[in-house]
Formats: structure tokens, C-alpha cells, sequence
């Protein structure tokens, strides 16, 4: 029979979890910190260079998926160490390394972006 802690008894209570999940990932993980002062930069840095709407959405949905993928590579290195109980193993480093893979693909997005958006800007 399923936990009954592992269900949420009000839709309010997801959003609670959900925020309470964020809260762990930014709290524990140097990485997610990095890449929050990093999205403050790039926020600062859309309003410094007057960048039009349309720049400023693509560059805080590439930010966003960092932050995001860094939030998913948090929830699988968490339950790798569960299920291993913090031991080495070959196929739980695989599972953690693609899940890290994750978040330099997404960390590249953004560079390409940004890349689009200067190089719009320069040419």
C-alpha cells in the first residue's frame, strides 16, 4: 500500500513541494547558485543593452533551462545515491553523467543564443 505521505492531500500542496524541491537543489548544490547570479547577470545585462522582447525571451528561456535541467539533474543524482546508498557504482555514474550531460547541453543552448543575439547586433 502506497505511503500515504508520498501523496499531496491539496492542489496547494504541490506547488508547496514543488518550491520546497527548488529550495533543496539551490540550497545543496554549489551549481545552482552559479547559475542563479548568472540569470541575475543576464537579466541586468538585457535591461543594460535595451534588448528587444523578443532577445530578452529567448535569453531567459535558455537561463531557465539551465536552472531547470540543473533542478533534474539534482532529483536523479538523489535517488541514484538512494537506490546505491552512496556506493560507486559503473551504471549509476552513467545515469548521473547523462544527467549532468543534460545541463552543459542546455548551458550550450544558451551560449548559441547569445551568440545569435550579439552577433545580431554587431553584423
Amino acid at each position: 500500500m502506497e505511503d500515504e505521505r508520498l501523496k499531496n492531500k491539496h492542489y496547494i500542496d504541490s506547488w508547496i513541494n514543488g518550491f520546497k524541491g527548488i529550495w533543496y537543489a539551490i540550497s545543496t548544490q554549489l551549481n545552482a547558485k552559479i547559475q542563479l547570479v548568472i540569470a541575475l547577470i543576464v537579466i541586468i545585462c538585457c535591461i543594460y543593452f535595451k534588448l528587444s522582447i523578443t532577445e530578452c525571451m529567448f535569453l531567459s528561456f535558455a537561463t531557465m533551462l539551465i536552472i531547470i535541467t540543473e533542478v533534474m539533474n539534482t532529483a536523479v543524482e538523489e535517488v541514484v545515491n538512494l537506490c546505491t546508498n552512496n556506493k560507486y557504482h559503473p551504471i549509476a555514474k552513467i545515469a548521473k553523467d547523462v544527467a549532468a550531460g543534460a545541463v552543459v547541453l542546455s548551458a550550450f543552448n544558451a551560449v548559441i543564443i547569445a551568440i545569435f543575439i550579439i552577433a545580431g547586433r554587431v553584423l
